[in-house]
């Protein structure tokens, strides 16, 4: 005789928070990233579900016909406000309950703040230009108008560190003509490679870098996606911070567009190669328990992401970076889940065009009106930008 069928049991998505906005309320489920918007009563339901159980005993507690139970909680579970206990659990789900001494903080923001849809940058422009002339533009300075002040003595930039730190500029025109590869080792090598290991007594060797790191946890990781480098197949790769080595994760056998990871970015279509900072969340959960933590991630992508820039600004290249990143297209194609790991900040290089480019506007666009700032920096042949 044939077993009968245990009948679904379900429970409460541990990671749900729930809010209001224009007037609605809403449950987020920040492990998946599902939302559903929600008639209040519903959180009596959610309540109810706190430990499992079946439709039937939801049915008894509130009158409601069973059939009508059955379909709510199947539509629930659907959109991820419910699990249940015929359903495996999603890859995401498992990975956010690492997070559990983070959660709901970091957790909520993380996900909350994934996969942005972005606009046309023409169009952007546009309306900030109108917005402009309805509602002023913050203060570029703040001022303490009645605090004693000191002028400082100018800076001389002397020297090729500050020639290096005035010449960085974000890049939207490239030759065509690839970077070496010998290029690419050392902008990698200086942004991210392991150039000291130290001892610690009862955790291991920890790594140092060019950047700093809380607890020398180092959670970034940097993936390289080559496009135009001189002994190098197009294609995606990991780069290895301890062996100074690349390893292919995907072969590009046709172009790949800029924009399949990066919309709206199409000036960068001509860079040489673009790099992915990403983060293993766990090297810092181990350590600190608190959801600020999280904040350290971010901070140190923009740490490596600056040296990138100010390598390759020093190498004589054209860099740029950005944050306008199709996240989880970009980690599908990494292989990551977009929770444990995931990708936060992104740079790339070109070669220099020849003649005198407007480094920092797309090509077409007009000249920036520039003019120095002499309060700060020596007006010296050596402090110029070159």
């Amino acid at each position: 005789m044939a077993r009968a069928r245990s009948l679904p049991r379900y429970r409460r998505s541990p990671f749900l928070v729930i809010y209001w906005r224009a007037g609605a309320l809403l449950v987020h489920n920040y492990a998946t990233g599902g939302v559903a918007t929600v008639p209040p009563r519903t959180a009596e339901l959610l309540d109810f579900f706190a430990d499992w159980h079946t439709a039937s005993e939801f049915a008894d507690r509130t009158a409601v016909p069973l059939p009508a139970v059955r379909r709510l909680l199947k539509t629930m579970a659907n959109a991820s406000l419910l699990q249940s206990s015929d359903a495996p659990r999603s890859v995401r789900e498992k990975a956010m309950a690492r997070w559990e001494a983070w959660n709901p903080a970091a957790g909520f923001f993380h996900t909350a703040t994934r996969d942005v849809r972005f606009i046309d940058p023409v169009e952007g422009q546009r309306a900030l230009r109108r917005k402009a002339q309805t509602v002023a533009l913050p203060a570029r300075v703040k001022r303490y108008r009645d605090a004693w002040s000191r002028d400082l003595p100018r800076v001389r930039a002397v020297g090729e560190f500050p020639r290096v730190l005035l010449s960085r500029r974000t890049w939207r025109q490239f030759a065509r003509s690839p970077i070496t590869l010998d290029a690419l080792a050392t902008l990698l090598g200086l942004t991210g490679g392991i150039h000291q290991w130290a001892a610690v007594r009862g955790q291991g060797d920890f790594p140092f870098k060019t950047s700093p790191s809380g607890g020398a946890r180092h959670p970034i990781e940097i993936y390289v996606w080559a496009r135009r480098v001189d002994g190098l197949a197009p294609g995606l790769y990991h780069y290895r911070a301890d062996r100074h080595s690349l390893e292919r994760l995907r072969a590009h056998r046709r172009p790949v567009s800029v924009k399949r990871y990066m919309p709206t970015q199409s000036w960068y279509e001509g860079a040489a190669a673009i790099v992915f900072f990403s983060s293993v969340y766990a090297r810092y959960q181990w350590k600190y328990t608190y959801a600020r933590a999280y904040r350290a991630t971010l901070i140190e992508a923009g740490h490596q992401c600056q040296t990138f820039c100010l390598v390759a600004t020093w190498l004589g290249l054209a860099p740029f970076c950005t944050m306008a990143l199709a996240d989880s297209q970009i980690e599908r194609d990494l292989g990551l889940d977009g929770v444990s790991e995931s990708v936060l900040y992104a740079a790339g290089v070109g070669v220099r065009p020849r003649g005198d480019a407007v480094r920092s506007k797309p090509a077409g666009s007009p000249p920036l009106r520039m003019r120095p700032n002499r309060r700060v920096v020596d007006p010296s042949p050596n402090s110029r930008s070159s």
